[in-house]
């Protein structure tokens, strides 16, 4: 993976926009609890594209899901803060979270022939909601419906506002959803695998069209994906979840990618194909971590600062000195 393809927009300003700190999640299944998210931690400024990958089932999607408030009815918040412009949203029972959600906050979903209603013509699913804060009428909201589907890239946009989301191609319904989720101006965009089912040349222009937004916006990202082309090409930041933990993360993708601390990342990187450089057989992730040291399979390793921006869950105290001291392996 060449990290250097990718023309990625430097962040803006590093400010706190979200800070999700000791978020920890936990299901209901038979009676029984079991943790979900365990002491995730994290910062997202603003113009900043933060990926935030690991394998299925890592808590990715659950991460953004709690930060907006959609987690399953099995699903709690049982500690922890998540802060939107340095406004704790779960310090009211979840009521700031709805009247952030969708203005503030906005989410761009995986597969959009689930997200969008499939009986309602899509101009109106785009702007129904900020027609209604605003006060529009049909007129002016389909007008705005129309400008706001330019501007993502829909050609003929008078001839799609009253389509349906089935009659639209699987681009083009992806990218009714971007354009519902930047109505409202958000300063913050969630994106839960937004290209996963979209042909390599549609996910090239759905990522230029994200950078474009975060030029034009200057709104933070958190994008989940397990693409790690994606990551390349989009992000300027970087967080890596294993079993509903964060176990290194970095404000400099180039750098991680670069020399990785983490066992598990290092995997993760190595089953990544390649296309230059002499063939290898791939590699693959085995079902568990790779072996680890005792201090890793302690409960909740802590994240330690191995450099400025650089956190690694404690992979035995030889690592951490050797990246805190710079020297390589």
């Amino acid at each position: 993976m060449n990290i250097d393809d990718g023309k990625r927009l430097e962040p803006a300003d590093h400010a706190p926009l979200l800070e999700i700190d000791g978020l920890c999640v936990s299901a209901r299944i038979d009676a029984q609890d079991y943790p979900a998210l365990d002491n995730i931690s994290l910062r997202v400024g603003r113009g900043e594209a933060r990926g935030l990958v690991g394998e299925s089932g890592s808590g990715k999607s659950i991460t953004l899901r709690a930060s907006m408030g959609l987690l399953a009815q099995n699903l709690f918040v049982t500690s922890g803060a998540i802060r939107f412009q340095g406004r704790d949203l779960l310090a009211d029972g979840g009521k700031s979270l709805a009247t952030v959600r969708g203005t503030g906050i906005a989410m761009v979903f995986q597969e959009p022939a689930v997200a969008l209603n499939p009986v309602m013509r899509v101009g109106r699913q785009i702007v129904d909601s900020v027609a209604w804060r605003r006060g529009w009428g049909r007129r002016q909201a389909r007008e705005f419906a129309v400008e706001l589907m330019t501007r993502v890239g829909i050609r003929d946009p008078q001839r799609w506002v009253d389509a349906y989301p089935h009659q639209l191609s699987g681009g083009m319904r992806q990218r009714v959803m971007i354009a519902a989720s930047i109505a409202c101006d958000p300063a913050l965009i969630f994106c839960d695998e937004p290209t996963t089912a979209l042909d390599v040349t549609v996910q090239a222009q759905i990522l230029d069209l994200f950078k474009a937004l975060q030029q034009d916006l200057q709104a933070g990202f958190l994008y989940v994906t397990h693409d790690l082309s994606v990551v390349a090409a989009f992000c300027g930041s970087l967080s890596v979840m294993y079993a509903g933990r964060i176990v290194e993360q970095s404000d400099d993708l180039r750098a991680m990618i670069a020399a990785p601390a983490h066992p598990y990342t290092r995997a993760l990187l190595a089953a990544a194909p390649r296309i230059n450089g002499p063939i290898q057989r791939l590699q693959g992730i085995a079902a568990s971590a790779p072996p680890l040291t005792e201090r890793v399979r302690s409960p909740a390793p802590p994240l330690v600062e191995v450099r400025p921006g650089w956190q690694v869950a404690a992979t035995g105290d030889d690592e951490i000195e050797r990246f805190s001291s710079g020297r390589q392996a």
